[in-house]
């Protein structure tokens, strides 16, 4: 067998998934903050999340319990991509002539191409014990979309998918698969819904939205009986599920021989982020460990680094329930840049507020710079990343130049989240020369931050 320092990549038997998801609320110094009702501006309570969402997500939602049990029927799905591989990026390290060590753990051979099947798979398996018929939901880019639909398709469910109009008609090939899989698809804003109709009359242009697409997708589930919706971000229990990512690489870097000085993962609403980034953060809380946490996002959509800290809802109609996070302002439409699935005007309320307590450390990046980093790594390690995952790259490599200034061998793990193989669009664009950085206007941000909801402090 080969030393663990001529090994390229690690891999764990199918045995050895996790059993059980790790909550970072258990190792939290203070408790999230409530979340709360629209209407009301008091604290959900399990009746006023019912119609949306089956009580076993609401339980999770709220616990605190430090771990969840993975029912075997969901970790039956799993087998069919889990352990996913951690792998060495030596060809990178020699491209960029460094002294770090890197690492990725590489969650693209799910069958929907990344990692949102961790929580998809979890959501239908819930959905369809408490008889569910249909599930709705918004995407990005995408990725979400098809996951839900892929999940959606093994448990016998249907599947309503409002995609962000830019990435609609950007990303033909992610509507073919999410149709593929069974389920119906839909460009956002819609005609389908009030929230969509209410956008349409005042823009009829719209790129869309995530935020947009929560609304319409909330307001379908919420106006039938059969429906429930499914979000594949920025909850606590989307967060929750996703942490089997982060597992597996604590299990695979100490095979590895070595612990990561530096976590990094792209940031959008939060999933991919926390599931690699949070069991590390327990590491971190829990033993003290220096490991520096960093959270990466577009300067086209900077919620985490120009974001104000408040409550705020997480879609643009004002539908879904207010949470505590970093936001541009829900009404904030950020441009038609190529990470779809960053396009998101606020960031999950765990990561946001381990942000804001100094923990995770924030940065962003222009698109060009992201796509230069994705060629580079695609040139190298023969993975061509999906737009989002890139930006995780970008820092990677500065980082690593960084380590290679200060003559340091410094350990990197990033997530990448997924392949780009339905985004070569953005590819063509980047390699003809078409792609323009996009730095969202200050004003712009202030405009949609007046609009933030007035909320008392819960008692």
């Amino acid at each position: 067998m080969p030393a663990t320092d001529a090994l390229t990549k690690f891999v764990l038997d199918e045995s050895e998934i996790p059993t059980h998801w790790y909550n970072l609320v258990s190792d939290l110094t203070h408790p999230p903050a409530p979340v709360l009702h629209p209407g009301t501006g008091q604290p959900v309570g399990p009746a006023d999340l019912a119609p949306l969402f089956p009580m076993a997500l609401i339980g999770q939602e709220v616990s605190q319990d430090k771990t969840v049990e993975i029912p075997d029927e969901v970790r039956d799905v799993y087998r069919l991509w889990r352990p996913t591989p951690l792998f060495r990026a030596r060809r990178l390290e020699r491209a960029i002539d460094t002294t770090a060590h890197i690492y990725y753990k590489y969650e693209g051979v799910s069958p929907a191409g990344s990692h949102k099947p961790n929580t998809a798979v979890a959501q239908a398996y819930y959905n369809k014990a408490e008889g569910i018929r249909r599930l709705t939901t918004e995407t990005g880019a995408g990725q979400w979309g098809s996951a839900l639909a892929f999940a959606c398709a093994l448990f016998g469910l249907e599947c309503t998918v409002y995609m962000v109009n830019a990435s609609y008609q950007q990303k033909p090939y992610r509507r073919s698969m999410i149709q593929t899989y069974g389920a119906e698809v839909f460009p956002s804003p819609s005609d389908r819904t009030n929230a969509g109709r209410k956008v349409l009359a005042e823009h009829p242009d719209s790129p869309g939205s995530l935020g947009i697409g929560i609304s319409e997708a909330v307001e379908d589930a919420g106006t039938h009986d059969d429906a429930h919706y499914a979000v594949g971000s920025v909850l606590n229990h989307v967060l929750l599920h996703q942490t089997v990512i982060g597992q597996e690489a604590l299990e695979q870097m100490d095979r590895a021989g070595e612990y990561p000085d530096v976590v990094i993962g792209c940031v959008g609403g939060g999933s991919n982020f926390a599931g690699l980034a949070f069991p590390f953060v327990g590491e971190k809380l829990r033993h003290g460990r220096p490991t520096r946490i960093l959270a990466v996002e577009p300067e086209a959509c900077p919620s985490l680094t120009r974001g104000t800290y408040a409550y705020d809802f997480g879609d643009t109609a004002g539908l879904a329930p207010l949470v505590k996070m970093h936001t541009l302002g829900h009404s904030f439409v950020p441009p038609a840049i190529h990470a779809g699935g960053l396009r998101y005007h606020g960031a999950a309320p765990l990561l946001s507020q381990l942000v804001e307590e100094g923990v995770v450390q924030a940065s962003a990046y222009a698109q060009k710079s992201v796509f230069e980093a994705a060629i580079q790594f695609a040139r190298s390690e023969g993975i061509i990343p999906a737009p989002e995952s890139a930006h995780a790259i970008r820092a990677t490599i500065d980082e690593a130049l960084s380590a290679r200034e200060a003559g340091e061998r410094r350990v990197i793990l990033f997530n990448l989240s997924g392949h780009g193989h339905f985004d070569m669009g953005a590819y063509d664009a980047y390699l003809a020369g078409a792609l323009q950085d996009y730095t969202y206007p200050s004003e712009a941000i202030r405009q949609a931050l007046t609009e933030l909801p007035k909320v008392a402090a819960p008692a």
